[in-house]
């Protein structure tokens, strides 16, 4: 597929609004002592981030958090070690994975939360036997 003119321009186009719009990173480094991924950003702002909240960055040690790269646009960080990336507009926005990266983590802190409700519904389904056995089906012969 060859690129257009017209197509490259419009590449420019929003590679330009999307400047105007985020900040770009400027330095990385991994702070030990608050155990946090810190990211000075062109505006002044820095982020602090914990990479257990991360996807890729999760199963990291301090050591996997060396030798960060920022790309020559200033919107991806990348951790050779980890083989992971940042993309710094999504991270502003809240997005920490993928969709189904954070379900999983939702789910898993859905899980450990207790209520009366879950208590109750606990105590009524017990009432009632519990989880119903499953049923193998029988093999042909």
């Amino acid at each position: 597929m060859a690129l257009t003119l017209e197509q490259f321009e419009l590449a420019n186009q929003r590679a330009r609004a999307l400047q105007s719009a985020y900040p770009v990173a400027v330095s990385v480094h991994y702070d030990r002592r608050i155990a946090r991924i810190v990211i000075a950003l062109a505006s002044g702002l820095e982020l602090a981030l914990s990479p257990k909240l991360i996807q890729g960055l999760e199963i990291g040690r301090p050591a996997d958090f060396a030798n960060v790269e920022i790309s020559p646009s200033g919107f991806g960080i990348h951790f050779p070690h980890l083989d992971a990336d940042i993309y710094l507009p999504a991270l502003i926005d809240g997005f920490l994975g993928t969709r189904k990266w954070l379900a999983a983590q939702n789910g898993k802190l859905g899980g450990i939360k207790s209520s009366d409700a879950k208590k109750n519904a606990a105590r009524e389904n017990g009432k009632l036997g519990g989880r119903p056995k499953k049923i193998k089906p029988l093999l042909a012969a």
